[in-house]
């Protein structure tokens, strides 16, 4: 009996389910538009912020850009290696007698029995001023310089207006005028170990005297000093107020053009550089 029962409770359960399922696929094929899944139903659009957000890994503020570094090497009166004139090319012609002095010097150091008179007196301003350092060193080699060499024009000495000696061509005979001097102290500044980035040769225009002028100049804690065959006195180049450069020359190939001296020399003059009057104290000689 509970058998029988169970066996129509069960077929009637059934009938109801079924009936359900078909009244549910009645209602969605009649309705479409009113009963969606809840996947298929949009979003609500998203509302812009007031500000935009800016992401600085993706868009880095703008940046100062910023641009190479160039290094000028400028030399005494703020130039660099730069010509007016021919000097340049006297000094590069000068250049294998220079390298062939320098190698006998050294020769000398390790054998001074070969030595001339001439390499003997320059070698012993060399190491004189080997033992010092800085300004002192400048100054020694300045001095001595200056108390080795007798004034006297390159007319009086070689019967030609104008020539550029090597050192030991000056010391040689003793003599020789302002180039002579300058390039004397250039070389010994050179072999006493000085940087050749720190030497220059400078011709300028005296003003005071309408001629023609060369020193030396040495750059010592970031000032250039001038050594100057007319004083023993080390002064800056920014205390030079008599000199109008004409040329700063130094191991490079200077530029053809000097920027515009502050006062150029008259048109008419030679161009020669020349020794008329010196004025070193202790000593004063007029040629």
């Amino acid at each position: 009996m509970l058998a029988r029962s169970s066996l129509r409770a069960a077929a009637r359960m059934t009938a109801i389910a079924a009936a359900v399922v078909f009244c549910a696929g009645a209602t969605l094929a009649r309705a479409p538009s009113q009963v969606q899944p809840a996947a298929l139903v949009p979003a609500a659009p998203a509302v812009a912020p007031a500000h935009p957000v800016q992401v600085a890994a993706l868009e880095p503020a703008s940046l100062p850009i910023t641009q190479p570094s160039v290094t000028v090497n400028l030399g005494p009166f703020g130039l660099a290696a730069t010509d007016s004139g021919s000097f340049a090319a006297r000094w590069h012609i000068l250049q294998p007698v220079i390298a062939v002095e320098r190698r006998i010097l050294a020769l000398c150091r390790s054998n001074p029995a070969i030595c001339t008179a001439a390499a003997v007196k320059f070698g012993a301003i060399i190491e004189a001023a080997r033992s010092r350092s800085g300004l002192a060193r400048v100054g020694e080699v300045n001095r001595a310089v200056n108390l080795a060499i007798r004034p006297m024009s390159d007319l009086a000495q070689y019967g030609v207006p104008d020539i550029w000696a090597s050192p030991l061509m000056t010391f040689g005979s003793g003599a020789g005028d302002c180039e002579d001097y300058a390039i004397a102290k250039y070389v010994a500044l050179l072999e006493a170990g000085m940087a050749g980035d720190d030497l220059r040769l400078v011709v300028v225009y005296n003003r005071p005297a309408h001629e023609d002028h060369m020193v030396a100049a040495a750059r010592v804690e970031g000032r250039w000093r001038i050594l100057d065959n007319r004083t023993m006195r080390l002064v800056s180049d920014d205390e030079v107020d008599d000199y109008a450069p004409l040329a700063v020359l130094d191991g490079v190939a200077p530029a053809p053009a000097i920027a515009a001296a502050p006062s150029p020399r008259p048109a008419e003059h030679s161009g020669e550089v020349s020794a008329e009057s010196w004025d070193v104290p202790g000593f004063t000689v007029a040629l």
